[in-house]
């Protein structure tokens, strides 16, 4: 009876013209049950809070646009009247980041894919930014709107995928109109929460009424219901640059959500120290949180943590190292010590999808998901040290982010599940294949892996000798069939695309504009 009615479930996981489908876990939300694992102490991080505070007093970070300078100097923070350079007093930083909201809801066009950022809530979000894009079929290339459109579709099909980015860089649109596909086809394509470029005051404005339009909601309802996410990378070290300031201003005001992140590699645009690394780190991120709240209190803000060693020879970025490890499970602890949500990063440096990609992807994964990372980017895809997203990449990314979702299950200690009754039935010197308390979790009994081959070797040589990253190039083909389009209440859509296409027909935007 068991074996039966598992058949008869397996049956039910088959697409309309009987193939059997990827197997997923189910589109869900992700919380953390155990305690966040921290390496520093309390004290050893009240350490770090007082020498940001002191770098921010003594050397200050340079604004780089007039307009925030003048809005903090009206806060009564300290503008050097011959420079680009602002001081904090330490009272107006912790005043100022203690607005910030400890958790916020980010609503996606579709109600069922809401998404909550803080406490113990952890959200997977795919690769962004790359310029370039790579499968084993069709090798490196350029970003192009097409493969952008495929990554899309991949995020939405994906359960594990809790939201959309700028999965890749579209080169062949022009510049000035670009923002407008990569949003816009995120709205099209997904029902997912949307991003925008913080690149400038005009585009995350058209950014933000496009996501308002398709969620078909009036301006007053999206002040009190965030709807488009965005990052802020500081110019490390200690400066902000116009184009970003001028989104943040817009974003900030519109009260939707900016994940502030210094991009600090320690020996490069940081102390060659973790420990100097992180304190950059940190007064940048608390200096940019506290323009976001002086600009709108109370308005919700991510804390971002990117920072990671050199390769010391050749000055190249590398990630899921040991420092980097230590850097990401600190920084949580910093932004819980500021009652923050958190953002943090599953990255490698590799150039292709092998096993240099996938240690140092779960050296990343285990890092964030022990330190309770609330915003996990570039979950799925990334390569290159981000300079290229990786179709085979986001499956075998996928394998290892359904794993940490599985190890957050908590083990069941029911009566029924400690096998006493399965001891008694087989005894000793028997086996458990037959065993009832077996058959009855059959078709559960464990996570089924997507790229795992557990054959032996006579087997899988017969069968072409096929390994993980071949595998995952089928099941990513496999997944972009199984993707459908969700609906759009047409007249929702006629009003989206009129929008997209009237900016395109006035030129779009820069990030001067």
């Amino acid at each position: 009876m068991a074996r039966r009615e598992g058949r008869q479930a397996a049956g039910k996981r088959k697409g309309a013209a009987g193939k059997r489908k990827v197997p997923q876990l189910p589109w869900c939300t992700v919380r953390n049950p155990y305690p966040p694992f921290e390496i520093a102490s309390a004290d050893q991080i009240e350490v770090t809070h007082e020498a940001s505070l002191e770098a921010l007093q003594e050397i200050g970070i340079n604004f780089l646009l007039p307009e925030a300078r003048d809005i903090l100097k009206a806060a009564g923070a300290d503008v050097d009247p011959d420079s680009t350079r602002v001081r904090f007093e330490r009272g107006f930083i912790e005043e100022a980041v203690a607005r910030a909201p400890s958790h916020f809801t980010l609503h996606a066009r579709n109600p069922e894919r809401h998404r909550i950022f803080g406490g113990n809530y952890i959200n997977f979000l795919p690769v962004a930014g790359n310029p370039n894009i790579s499968d084993i079929e069709g090798g490196r290339r350029s970003g192009n709107l097409k493969d952008y459109r495929d990554l899309l579709r991949l995020a939405q099909v994906i359960n594990a995928v809790h939201g959309c980015t700028p999965m890749l860089e579209p080169i062949d649109v022009e510049p000035n109109i670009r923002y407008l596909d990569i949003v816009g086809e995120q709205l099209l394509l997904t029902d997912k929460i949307a991003f925008g470029y913080s690149l400038g005051r005009r585009k995350i404005r058209d950014a933000i009424e496009m996501v308002r339009i398709a969620r078909g909601i009036d301006e007053a309802t999206l002040l009190k219901e965030p709807s488009l996410w965005t990052v802020v990378n500081a110019n490390s070290p200690l400066q902000l640059d116009i184009p970003m300031l001028l989104g943040m201003i817009e974003m900030a005001r519109m009260n939707q959500p900016i994940v502030v992140t210094p991009f600090t590699l320690a020996g490069a645009m940081a102390p060659v120290s973790i420990a100097g690394a992180l304190v950059q780190q940190n007064a940048e991120a608390l200096a940019g949180i506290a323009f976001c709240q002086t600009v709108n209190p109370g308005c919700p803000v991510v804390y971002g943590g990117f920072t990671s060693n050199v390769d010391m020879k050749s000055g190249s970025p590398a990630f899921g190292t040991p420092e980097y490890v230590q850097a990401v499970l600190i920084g949580a602890q910093l932004a819980r010590r500021y009652k923050l949500p958190y953002r943090s990063s599953n990255v490698n440096a590799s150039n292709w999808p092998d096993a240099q990609a996938t240690y140092e992807s779960s050296n990343s994964l285990w890092a964030t998901c022990l330190g309770h990372t609330n915003m996990l980017m570039h979950s799925f895809g990334w390569m290159e040290g981000g300079l290229r997203a990786s179709f085979e990449k986001i499956v075998i990314d996928l394998e290892m982010v359904q794993t940490m979702m599985k190890v957050m299950e908590p083990v069941s200690f029911a009566q029924a599940e400690l096998g006493l009754d399965a001891m008694r039935e087989v005894g000793p010197g028997g086996h458990y294949f037959g065993a009832a308390h077996t058959l009855e979790r059959y078709e559960n009994a464990f996570y089924e892996p997507l790229l795992s081959d557990w054959r032996n070797w006579e087997t899988w040589q017969q069968d072409g000798a096929v390994d993980a990253t071949q595998r995952a190039h089928k099941v990513y083909r496999q997944l972009l069939a199984e993707y459908e389009e969700p609906w759009m209440a047409p007249a929702i859509r006629e009003e989206l695309t009129g929008f997209i296409a009237r900016r395109k027909s006035e030129g779009g935007a820069t990030a001067d504009d």
